[in-house]
């Protein structure tokens, strides 16, 4: 077994030092107080402020959370992009990281759809507008895409600028800054010139653009696979990718879950049998407690288990927001993305809890889920309130919690090893 844990700790830090991998890690760990804040936005605004306020003041008050929204998650895609893009040229001793961001940001764009249609508000006919970039494209929807673009975009513009041959040498007594512009100016060129006539080729022989291309072959083809919890599962994969969750979960999962939680609440409402155990209230109470990856097992395997101050310190940062399932401080922090070790049990856990859940609703041992409740709704109580006040899915949510700290505890200790053995400390 210990020779098992070495060689998988051996393993894990040999992927974790893979330039394009590790470029991915540190590009997230740059943007990670974005995501901290996108958390702290949506905590306060689907928490705090509801107690306080109410109608058009709640309205007004949510306007910060908003705009914070918008300047953080809904841009994660453009800002990742030229974060990778700085990451990996980095790694790989680039002499010119700034212009590798400046290509990634415009080669991204250049992928973007040029021609939109939108419903404009209050009406129910979609128009046709041009000149204009949308949250959708720039946000969680194109994360797959921004990351693609900076890896993409970075490895050309560095194979084409090492071809001694392209450069445009000015002297020695010209500025650093300017002799390094007009040595990147035909790796620039052509760079970008790839990449337009990639984006006109998806747009005038196949009519569509990256964007649309990821949406067609990633998520449509989910919309097939009918087992749910693999579904779920691979979404949470994903986010451990970077790339959240709700990417996969809300586009396949979410409209047959809802429709499920509405027959649900109209047979309880009627006093008929509740037909349905999986539902949208069901999942996200059983198998994501503490948020995605059920993370508040890991943030307490860390406080009783972890001799890491780095982990304690992110721990104690994200235990307020886990307590409302807000876990991106712990998931961009710790990290979970990008780290072997933890991406194992933060995919499996969360199915476990699921099936655990099922087969106790199946045998009886706890009522079904018929109240919508909010997301961010905490541990015991959601689960509480979710079944209408039925004590036993607490203890049943409690057992998954408990074995979720024991599930995670050794991962958590592989990473940490792996974590020592990176920064070059030996036990």
């Amino acid at each position: 077994m210990q020779s098992f844990v070495d060689r998988f700790v051996e393993f894990s830090a040999r992927l974790a030092n893979q330039v394009h991998l590790r470029s991915l890690r540190d590009a997230f760990a740059t943007v990670m107080p974005i995501f901290i804040l996108a958390g702290l936005a949506v905590l306060v605004n689907n928490v705090v402020f509801p107690w306080i306020f109410e109608g058009d003041t709640l309205a007004h008050f949510k306007v910060w959370g908003e705009a914070i929204i918008n300047g953080t998650l809904n841009i994660a895609a453009l800002l990742l992009a030229p974060m990778i893009a700085w990451s990996l040229a980095r790694n790989k001793d680039f002499d010119n990281p700034v212009s590798a961001v400046v290509i990634a940001i415009s080669s991204f764009i250049i992928m973007m759809p040029m021609r939109l249609q939108l419903t404009p508000v209050g009406s129910d006919a979609t128009v046709n507008v041009t000149q204009v970039l949308t949250f959708s494209n720039i946000g969680s929807t194109g994360i797959f895409a921004g990351v693609l673009i900076g890896l993409l975009s970075t490895e050309l513009f560095i194979a084409i600028s090492r071809l001694k041959a392209l450069h445009i040498s000015l002297g020695e007594n010209v500025p650093p800054a300017v002799s390094k512009s007009f040595t990147a100016l035909i790796p620039t060129i052509l760079t970008l010139s790839l990449f337009a006539i990639l984006a006109a080729l998806l747009a005038n022989v196949l009519h569509t653009d990256l964007i649309h291309l990821i949406t067609t072959f990633i998520q449509q083809p989910l919309r097939l696979i009918n087992t749910s919890l693999f579904i779920y599962s691979f979404g949470n994969f994903l986010f451990t990718l970077g790339i959240h969750q709700s990417v996969v979960n809300s586009v396949v999962l979410e409209p047959f879950l809802l429709i499920n939680t509405n027959e649900n609440m109209l047979a309880f409402a009627n006093g008929q049998p509740v037909p349905h155990i999986i539902n949208n209230i069901f999942v996200p109470t059983f198998g994501m407690v503490g948020g995605t990856g059920s993370t508040i097992s890991l943030l307490i395997a860390i406080f009783i288990f972890s001799r890491q101050k780095s982990a304690k310190q992110v721990a104690r940062l994200s235990l307020a927001p886990g307590l409302f399932n807000i876990n991106e401080p712990v998931i961009f922090g710790l990290p979970i993305v990008f780290n072997l070790p933890l991406m194992i049990p933060f995919v499996l856990l969360p199915a476990i809890g699921i099936w655990f859940a099922w087969f106790c609703t199946t045998l009886g041992l706890m009522s079904r889920c018929v109240v919508m409740i909010p997301w961010t709704t905490p541990p015991i109580l959601s689960a509480w309130l979710a079944t209408a006040g039925d004590w036993r899915a607490v203890v049943v949510q409690l057992a998954i919690i408990v074995f979720g700290v024991f599930f995670y505890l050794p991962f958590l200790k592989i990473a940490e090893r792996v974590a020592l053995k990176n920064s070059g400390i030996e036990n």
